[in-house]
């Protein structure tokens, strides 16, 4: 199992709005950075955890856990021309761009602020801390056990 921090806006997509998904899950779409792709194709898989952030807010923050549904798959979102996440150089042959399906678990009992991430010294080589833009980025495990118990969830952490 891995660990991922998974960023959204919550006035495009929330954490209610996977919770009010049918099954509580909904497809990963919409990801354009290459980089963030290859997480999707190649390494993300059914069962790892996601920390769900809110970007691009007043105070951006992790507000619950999802887990991975349903492995990288191609995202037909880049075929169709009249979304915006289209792309005239992926086909049904060569996709180019993937997504994964994430399922709503629960919310943090608080929820851990990027001011409170950026205080934290433990925490310092996160991806997010060093300001880095992907959207999917690895989190260790024990970063993920801090951000949990940050987030009033230790016996979550007990639980692994």
């Amino acid at each position: 199992m891995a660990y991922w921090l998974f960023k959204t806006e919550p006035g495009c997509f929330s954490f209610d709005d996977l919770k009010n998904r049918p099954d509580m899950t909904e497809p990963w779409d919409g990801v354009r950075n290459f980089q963030a792709r290859n997480f999707l194709r190649d390494t993300i898989q059914p069962g790892d955890i996601v920390l769900f952030y809110h970007s691009n807010i007043p105070e951006p923050a992790i507000v619950g856990l999802a887990e991975i549904a349903r492995s990288g798959y191609p995202d037909t979102t880049a075929l169709n021309p009249d979304g915006e996440h289209f792309d005239p150089k992926a086909s049904v042959d060569k996709p180019i761009w993937y997504m994964v399906d994430v399922r709503y678990v629960e919310p943090l009992q608080k929820i851990v602020t990027l001011a409170r991430i950026k205080q934290n010294p433990l925490l310092t080589d996160m991806p997010l801390v060093k300001r880095s833009r992907l959207s999917i980025q690895p989190v260790t495990e024990a970063e993920w056990r801090i951000i949990l118990t940050m987030g009033g969830m230790t016996e979550r952490v007990k639980e692994r």
